[in-house]
């Protein structure tokens, strides 16, 4: 068996050769994400996996896919927002995505950044950069004095749930569907109740129609006036002129931003004297009280292996007519 990787990245190359090795599958990588332009590649192979930020737009994109013999784009990715899932089920193309790769890689940088933003590591620093060792303004709180907040708590907010309970923390969700194995750990309330109650608010949900700019200046309103705010979901379920605007007028204390709309073609790219265009990035990156990062909340190398291989594992299973485990549609 033939499978062809999009996108795929230098740290990618040694994984999927040993997961190559170990399966008797071949794999071929290329840097492109998958368009229209490179499609017909894929006429030569049995599966494909992809992870990019661009969506795959246009009936015959999927149309050409369906006609070179693919039956499946699985997704080295948790969100498959990406994939217009009514022209994939128009093609009979079956998409995965890599749900359970490692929930502990997004929660401990949601934890990092919790822990970073309250000993408040990014102003110290500047300070130091001016010779100022001094302490004024500067005082920490500590995690198990404080009531944490998880927006969606599947996988991995439930993984952050039970960490920051670990921890002494009070926890509370928002999350319709309420899991019996956290009944010991969280409170499950309303969206408002926990806006209103927690120090700490951290997101956890995919980016449908529903969650689409969730996160609004009203919502950041009914938040503490020193409430940190993480994101380490998806950029469109936060309205970014929103959190700036509410950071800057204080109506929140302090940002973690791991994903950010406008994130493709910054992300994992080294853009050097090219600079970038999105205002927003700017502002936040530039602010004491914010820690930016390049969507790097899944890259440790428990997840990198797993994303890999859980991606592989139902792009064969498809192949062979057999049910994906991560199947999506």
């Amino acid at each position: 068996m033939k499978l062809l990787m999009f996108n795929t990245q230098p740290y990618e190359i040694e994984t999927f050769e040993k997961i190559a090795d170990d399966l008797n599958v071949e794999i071929d990588c290329i840097e492109d994400g998958l368009s229209l332009d490179n499609v017909d590649k894929t006429k030569d192979y049995d599966a494909i996996t992809i992870q990019q930020h661009g969506k795959l737009e246009g009936d015959e994109l999927y149309k050409r896919l369906a006609e070179n013999g693919i039956k499946q784009i699985s997704l080295r990715s948790t969100g498959y927002e990406i994939i217009d899932l009514d022209l994939a089920n128009k093609y009979n193309l079956k998409v995965t995505n890599v749900s359970g790769y490692s929930p502990r890689s997004v929660s401990e940088l949601v934890l990092a950044d919790t822990m970073a933003l309250l000993r408040r590591l990014k102003d110290y620093s500047k300070r130091e950069e001016r010779n100022d060792f001094s302490w004024t303004g500067a005082q920490a709180r500590e995690i198990h004095n404080l009531t944490v907040g998880v927006i969606g708590a599947g996988t991995i907010g439930s993984a952050s749930a039970r960490i920051f309970r670990a921890l002494g923390a009070r926890v509370l969700v928002y999350d319709p569907v309420q899991r019996t194995d956290l009944a010991d750990t969280v409170e499950y309330v309303d969206v408002n109740y926990l806006l209103s109650e927690s120090d700490v608010v951290t997101l956890h949900t995919p980016l449908t129609p529903e969650m689409d700019r969730f996160m609004n200046f009203d919502r950041f309103k009914k938040m503490k006036n020193d409430a940190i705010f993480i994101n380490a979901s998806r950029g469109g379920v936060v309205d970014t002129d929103a959190l700036v605007a509410a950071l800057e007028a204080g109506e929140i204390g302090a940002a973690g931003i791991d994903v950010f709309d406008g994130e493709a073609g910054i992300t994992s790219v080294d853009l050097g004297d090219k600079g970038y265009d999105n205002d927003n990035l700017k502002a936040l990156i530039a602010m004491d009280n914010v820690i930016v990062t390049p969507h790097i909340a899944f890259f440790t190398d428990v997840a990198v292996h797993n994303m890999a291989l859980f991606s592989v594992r139902d792009a064969i299973k498809i192949a062979n007519g057999q049910k994906a485990l991560y199947q999506v549609n």
